[in-house]
């Protein structure tokens, strides 16, 4: 199981990895619906992390699947 700090340390890994080879995508982090809390002062904990986590994945994943499709 993971812990909140290995969570972090994930989602700072990938965005990086996104931001470095993924600048295409990058840019578009910040306007992803499931980043913008719709609270003042939302509340984080571990689960809201994972969710954060699997979302970032999945849409690279996305992004992957999309970008070979256009080369092949």
């Amino acid at each position: 199981m993971k812990n909140l700090q290995n969570i972090l340390q994930e989602i700072t890994q990938l965005t990086t990895d996104i931001e470095t080879n993924y600048p295409e995508l990058y840019r578009y982090l910040d306007e992803n619906p499931l980043t913008l809390p719709t609270m003042d002062k939302p509340h984080m904990d571990k689960q809201v992390l994972e969710s954060y986590l699997k979302s970032l994945e999945q849409l690279l994943r996305h992004h992957l699947e999309t970008h070979q499709n256009k080369n092949n």
